[in-house]
C-alpha cells in the first residue's frame, strides 16, 4: 500500500517537470525553435486551434521561422494570430508561407524571460510541494489505519522527503540551464 503511495508521488512529480519543460521550451531564447509557437491559437473555422494542426512549421535559419499552412486559406488568420500573440514579433506574409524573423534579444527582454523562467521554476517547485504533502497524508492516514507501524510511516516519510528533494533539485538545474540559455548573447 505505501509502495502505491509512493510510485503515485513519483509519477506526478515527473509530470511537473515535464510541465516546467514544456512551459520553458515556448520562452524564445534569441533562436527560432517551432515550440514557441505552442501557445498561440488560430480562430480556424470558430474553434481555437494551434498552429501545429494548420501548418508546417520548419526553420530554414537559426534566427527564422517558415510557417506553410495546408489550407491556404487559413493564411490570413495564422497572420492575425501571431500578430495579436505576445510573441513581440511581426509575420511577414508573401501569400504562400509566412517568415516570422526573430529579432536579437534586448538585455531587458533578456532580464524579463529570466524572471518568467523562474516563475515557472517556482510554480513547478510548489507543484512538488503539494505532491509530497498528498503523499505524507496519504501515509498519515496508513499509520492511522493501523496499515502500517509508526516506524515505517516516519521511514516513507523520510522517503517521500528525499524524492521530493531530488525534484526540487531538478527543477532548480533546468530553471539555471534555461536562464543561462536566455542571458547566452
Amino acid at each position: 500500500m505505501p509502495q502505491t503511495v509512493l510510485k503515485d508521488m513519483e509519477d506526478r512529480m515527473s509530470k511537473a517537470i515535464l510541465a516546467l519543460k514544456k512551459d520553458l521550451s515556448s520562452l524564445r531564447a534569441g533562436r527560432a525553435n517551432p515550440a514557441m509557437l505552442d501557445r498561440v491559437m488560430v480562430d480556424y473555422y470558430g474553434s481555437p486551434t494551434p498552429i501545429s494542426q494548420l501548418a508546417n512549421i520548419s526553420v530554414p535559419e537559426p534566427r527564422m521561422l517558415t510557417i506553410q499552412p495546408w489550407d491556404k486559406t487559413a493564411l490570413k488568420e495564422i497572420d492575425r494570430a501571431l500578430q495579436q500573440s505576445d510573441l513581440g514579433i511581426s509575420p511577414s506574409n508573401d501569400g504562400v508561407i509566412i517568415r516570422l524573423i526573430i529579432p536579437p534579444l534586448t538585455e531587458e527582454r533578456r532580464k524579463e524571460l529570466v524572471k518568467l523562467a523562474g516563475k515557472g521554476g517556482e510554480e513547478a517547485k510548489v507543484a512538488i510541494r503539494n505532491i509530497r504533502r498528498d503523499a505524507n497524508d496519504d501515509i498519515k492516514k496508513l499509520e492511522k489505519a493501523a496499515t502500517i507501524s509508526e516506524d515505517e510511516s516516519h521511514r516513507h516519510q523520510e522517503t517521500i522527503q528525499k524524492t521530493t528533494d531530488k525534484f526540487i533539485a531538478e527543477v532548480d538545474k533546468i530553471v539555471k540551464d534555461k536562464e543561462k540559455d536566455i542571458l547566452e548573447v
